[in-house]
């Protein structure tokens, strides 16, 4: 059996396969419509099959380095033994992953572990069994967490009031989406303030007037062009969300690579761990300042049907929180797209200012919060062990 590019699945990738299942099942559920529940899903199954390698090649005689895992054929010097274990162990902590977040969904994903399984020449391996233990158990400790970090908890604050804070638009009015986030417990910020910006310009100074006044010239003469741009980066429901969008970008460039397993799963775990953690950050800053939107502050502006207004503060942008996370953590890995990358935070960041949903300021606050977290995601990371192990 082999995958769309007609590699045996023995001699491909075990991860996108897994990670492509999460897409579709985001894009077909609630949590499209909602980046931060998305964004947690894609992190814990990345970190769960991360952890799960570098386990299962522990449990076979020491790891070896990624170096010695990137071959384009998928096998290292650890041969087929190797790779079946790696596979094995994306296979267990995948299913049981995905199984925790979509219950109803269990059999597809048991298919797939069984079709991996069964894929090799001949038979299954021995070793594939191994590794699927391993994951099946990483991802058991997986779903502890994810039942004790806090996202599910009630969010019991209140709403200030007062001339440019934020309010809620919804009819009748709800509160703030995701407001229990800064209280989620983060993979690598030691706080959610971490990273908490400078306040933004003060409501009614010539520079928030200035910045108001860019978004509804916006506003009063959007081209088709600038709508179109709103709408590709909106990623709401329906979407795989824009977790899932930097997710499909990093499947293309590992496959592209020709990176192995363990540092596919690195990739990933990385990736969407490090944007969880800058919208804990951005959760933190949104709901220290409170900061009224465009729309709330100048009537006039006219919003884009399709996208509406989030219902939660502006300051700063949590589109480009995820966005300069992402690309910060891509831009390690694969340092010639550097370029491509800062590209697609700029735009995404213009998209919302299109929209008529952010400021500039937002923006750009919210790209460097992001950049912050992924560089100190780094930092720990490269410092001793795996930050995103499960623990």
């Amino acid at each position: 059996m082999a995958d769309a590019s007609g590699v045996p699945f023995t001699e491909g990738l075990a991860s996108p396969a897994w990670q492509e299942l999460a897409r579709n099942f985001i894009m077909q559920s609630t949590l499209s419509g909602n980046s931060a529940k998305a964004t947690r899903v894609y992190a814990y199954l990345s970190v769960a099959q991360y952890d799960a390698v570098v386990r299962a090649e522990d449990a076979i005689g020491g790891s070896e380095s990624e170096t010695d895992l990137t071959r384009g054929d998928g096998l290292g010097s650890g041969g087929r033994s190797r790779l079946e274990v790696d596979r094995g162990a994306v296979a267990g902590a995948s299913a049981a992953v995905l199984t925790y977040f979509d219950p109803a969904d269990a059999q597809l994903f048991e298919d797939k572990v069984e079709q991996q399984a069964n894929a090799g020449p001949g038979q299954p391996h021995p070793d594939f069994a191994r590794g699927e233990a391993v994951g099946r158990q990483v991802g058991a400790e997986m779903i502890a967490r994810a039942q004790t970090d806090g996202f599910d908890l009630p969010w019991t604050g209140t709403v200030p009031v007062g001339p440019g804070l934020w309010f809620s638009s919804a009819k009748p009015p709800q509160p703030p989406a995701n407001a229990q986030l800064p209280g989620m417990r983060p993979f690598f910020l030691t706080s959610a303030d971490q990273f908490r910006p400078a306040a933004p310009p003060a409501f009614g100074s010539p520079d928030y007037l200035a910045a108001l006044a860019e978004v509804r010239s916006i506003s009063d003469t959007r081209t088709a062009e600038q709508v179109n741009i709103a709408l590709f980066w909106a990623r709401g429901a329906g979407s795989s969300s824009i977790g899932g969008f930097w997710n499909t970008i990093a499947t293309g460039w590992i496959e592209e690579s020709g990176l192995g397993e363990r540092e596919a799963t690195h990739v990933y775990a990385l990736l969407e761990a490090a944007m969880m953690d800058a919208a804990i950050g951005c959760w933190d800053a949104k709901l220290t300042y409170w900061f009224i939107r465009p729309p709330q502050a100048d009537p006039l502006i006219k919003l884009i049907p399709a996208i509406g207004l989030p219902n939660h503060p502006s300051y700063p942008s949590a589109h480009s929180c995820y966005c300069g996370a992402a690309a910060g953590v891509l831009s390690a890995f694969f340092p010639a797209k550097a370029d491509s990358l800062d590209a697609m935070v700029a735009q995404a960041g213009l998209a919302r200012i299109y929209a008529g949903i952010h400021y500039r300021f937002d923006v750009e606050t919210g790209a460097q919060l992001g950049r912050q977290v992924a560089r100190f995601a780094g930092e720990v990371d490269r410092s001793g062990g795996s930050a995103v192990a499960v623990r």
